[in-house]
């Protein structure tokens, strides 16, 4: 049975809505999983009252600070801050720590921020060594939402994470980035299902409810799922409604 988180960000994310009442009300809506961006803007001791409460599972959050990894000098601190991010996601249990690589940045060349991406994810796998915790690190679309980022493309996504070499660090796989990019999933991923740690669905265009748009997020779910994969489906987008029903149909959609 596949197993859906609900990113709090977004879904069930009303008006004046306390951020902790959101993981009950996702809760409510037979959720298993929550998770959620930042935590250094949140109240942890709320979270981690309402998960305790509800039982339901934090699926992952994201490694702070969000700074170009891309960046040499920038990387002690990023380190620093995962040792930081660490300790949040032990607390709540959380199996995934997700990391950007930054802006592409004009007065470096290609190589030389792919030397420093490397650099630091190699040092924070040091980091998580152990612990159970896993670090994805996430290519993301540059033609609608995130112009100017680093890293656009799963397959680079994955041949750094191979370059990189340690079991701690895969890829976040979002397929509405990757579909946006003009990627189709069998072919990027192809044999490496294995470096996935993560999942994320949106539909496009619009990145909105799955069933909304022109992406076939089952058939790539029923891809990865075929050639291997075993974690959660983070259901990342931008809802239409605040109706717990409709959440209820795009699980019911994506589990066909």
């Amino acid at each position: 049975m596949r197993q859906f988180s609900a990113c709090i960000e977004w879904l069930f994310a009303r008006e004046g809505e306390d951020f902790a009442e959101r993981i009950r009300l996702a809760h409510r809506a037979g959720l298993s999983a929550v998770e959620f961006w930042r935590w250094t803007n949140k109240d942890l001791d709320a979270i981690a009252s309402a998960v305790a409460e509800t039982g339901i599972a934090v699926a992952g959050l994201v490694a702070e600070p969000m700074i170009a990894l891309t960046r040499p000098a920038n990387k002690e601190v990023w380190l620093e801050g995962l040792r930081a991010s660490l300790k949040v996601a032990q607390r709540l249990g959380a199996p995934v720590l997700i990391a950007q690589a930054g802006d592409d940045l004009p007065e470096f060349l290609r190589a030389e921020q792919r030397a420093a991406l490397i650099s630091a994810l190699r040092a924070g796998a040091d980091i998580l060594e152990g612990s159970g915790v896993r670090l994805g690190l996430e290519p993301l679309n540059t033609l609608v939402d995130h112009a100017g980022y680093y890293l656009s493309s799963t397959v680079e996504g994955l041949d750094i994470v191979d370059e990189v070499g340690r079991p701690e660090v895969g890829i976040v796989y979002d397929i509405y980035h990757s579909a946006v990019m003009g990627e189709r999933t069998e072919d990027v991923i192809g044999g490496r299902v294995d470096r996935v740690v993560h999942v994320h669905v949106a539909d496009h265009p619009g990145r909105n409810d799955p069933g909304s748009g022109e992406i076939d997020l089952l058939g790539r779910l029923n891809w990865l799922f075929a050639h291997g994969y075993e974690g959660r489906v983070g259901l990342e987008y931008r809802p239409r409604t605040d109706d717990p029903e409709a959440i209820r149909a795009v699980v019911k959609l994506l589990s066909a």
